[in-house]
């Protein structure tokens, strides 16, 4: 999945598009995107039984302080005006509107939030962060979506992501989709003799789609989420390719053994039982890794 599992690492800069299949100088991507979803805000009811489990640093700061580190279209990202948008923090919203609190959102790099849970200075972290064992052993995780590897292809330009042999493959640059998906897929390839898979990275995530979209790629392969986003995003353009690999839980991240942990997960729960979390995950397109149930500590493997 992505650099999630991992930092993200350096911070993500503007990247120049390929045109034509020559280093054409097109426009570049910036951190910042306009076609956000339209479909209207969903309102959700502050669940008193629940916010009054809520610990008492939240409660009297009114205040849920959330380290995020963007961009990460679909999940989270600056619209054009500059705000903080995505499916993440619809959720995350809607979460804190359950708790009769507002989040707050404050950047961060990403290998920096974990630590900054610890130390108290944020409540809990939003950045499509995967759940895992290891991680676990320092922090624990309120689970809210299932997330994997999903391959996408142009329009009735079928490719079969286990034997793309030969292939162009689009990624975003230090995901796990550049460093293991596409390798060790391009590996099994050259084993049986085959032509390797070519990986084409790109410093944005945006930028790999529009690859694809404008068939400068055979392919793309990246988290299931933004994979979904982009299909949403160009329909007539661009489909999904083969079944979703190595599935595993995002979840937001708080101290070990915290009281808010369950809090949280009883909040999303709610939203879950009352379809409201599965209007927002449909308004971004990525209902695929919708979940029924809410759990802590979920990591696979």
């Amino acid at each position: 999945m992505s650099v999630r599992i991992g930092a993200r690492g350096v911070a993500l800069r503007a990247v120049c598009l390929l045109a034509g299949g020559a280093l054409a100088l097109t426009g570049c991507t910036k951190n910042t995107e306009d076609n956000a979803p339209t479909a209207e805000k969903i309102q959700v009811a502050k669940v008193d039984a629940i916010a009054a489990k809520l610990p008492d640093k939240v409660k009297q700061s009114g205040k849920l302080v959330v380290g995020v580190n963007i961009p990460y279209q679909p999940n989270e990202y600056k619209d054009a005006s500059g705000q903080i948008v995505g499916y993440d923090v619809d959720l995350m919203n809607a979460v804190a509107q359950v708790l009769g609190v507002r989040a707050e959102y404050q950047e961060s790099d990403f290998e920096k939030i974990i630590p900054a849970i610890q130390a108290g200075t944020y409540d809990t972290g939003m950045s499509s962060m995967t759940d895992t064992k290891e991680r676990e052993q320092t922090v624990d995780f309120v689970d809210y979506y299932n997330a994997g590897i999903q391959w996408a292809q142009q329009k009735g330009k079928p490719i079969d992501p286990n034997n793309a042999c030969g292939k162009r493959v689009a990624v975003q640059r230090t995901t796990i989709e550049e460093t293991e998906d596409v390798p060790n897929k391009s590996k099994a390839c050259e084993a049986a003799g085959k032509p390797k898979i070519e990986a084409v990275a790109f410093d944005e995530q945006s930028a790999a789609t529009t690859a694809l979209v404008l068939g400068q790629v055979d392919a793309m392969s990246a988290d299931s989420p933004v994979t979904a986003y982009a299909i949403k995003q160009n329909q007539d353009k661009i489909e999904s390719a083969g079944p979703l690999f190595e599935s595993q839980p995002y979840g937001w991240p708080v101290p070990k053994g915290a009281p808010l942990a369950p809090v949280l997960q009883e909040a999303v729960q709610h939203l879950i039982d009352s379809g409201e979390y599965r209007q927002i995950a449909e308004n971004w397109g990525v209902q695929e890794g919708a979940i029924t149930k809410a759990t802590i500590n979920g990591a696979v493997g």
